[in-house]
């Protein structure tokens, strides 16, 4: 491991935005974000496989009266993420390193009512399918820490993941699903609220379609 990584890593052990193995409040905060974490008791939106944090960071300086957390299992991009948030003055903003798989370890029932994909790994091969974002043992855990009412959004450059998540979420009756095959030319680009992540800027520029949808839980 390089030493700017090991230097990185140092720095998220003392960082109080960012909750990650190791640390004292790690595995209690299931069913407590708003009030041990947060102390402020306002909507919880989640962004899964956050990267460095651009959809977190952006959806925090838009809604100052919700809480955000990204999550990703990769140290130093939640030092990126969290570096940001701390040089914006961000409070309603936190960063939890864990595997994906392990997100309803975390999470209490109906604790979030909001919860993002952006720009996912598509795990294209058939052998790979279960750890798609958006596969159903996913969706499972999804459902139960979401609130009644609550939103799942997928932003994605890829045809084949969005046609696979749209198959999957149709065959579970999906409640209000809605979604595009071409956001920026759709009547639902507003429900992007004008945030672009690396990833989706580069394809943009590819002229690649950005597909989208969301589902009302």
């Amino acid at each position: 491991m390089g030493r700017g990584k090991l230097e990185k890593f140092a720095v998220n052990a003392t960082r109080a935005n960012v909750v990650e193995p190791g640390k004292e409040n790690f595995e209690k905060l299931k069913g407590r974000w708003n009030q041990d974490f947060f102390l402020k008791e306002q909507p919880l939106v989640l962004e899964v496989g956050c990267g460095k944090g651009e959809y977190t960071l952006g959806m925090a300086e838009r809604f100052p009266n919700k809480n955000f957390i990204g999550i990703d299992i990769k140290g130093n991009r939640i030092w990126k993420g969290s570096t940001l948030a701390e040089e914006a003055g961000l409070y309603n903003v936190g960063f939890l390193r864990i595997f994906l798989e392990n997100i309803d370890q975390h999470f209490g029932e109906q604790e979030v009512d909001e919860i993002w994909i952006t720009f996912p790994d598509p795990q294209p091969r058939k052998r790979d399918i279960k750890r798609r974002l958006t596969s159903p043992r996913f969706l499972d855990m999804y459902a139960r820490i979401l609130k009644p009412g609550g939103k799942l959004h997928l932003k994605t450059d890829s045809e084949l993941l969005f046609d696979y998540s749209l198959e999957v979420l149709e065959e579970r009756k999906a409640k209000n699903l809605l979604y595009t095959k071409d956001l920026y030319q759709s009547d639902l680009q507003e429900h992007t609220m004008g945030i672009y992540t690396t990833f989706e800027k580069k394809y943009l520029e590819l002229e690649v379609p950005i597909k989208y949808l969301q589902i009302t839980v």
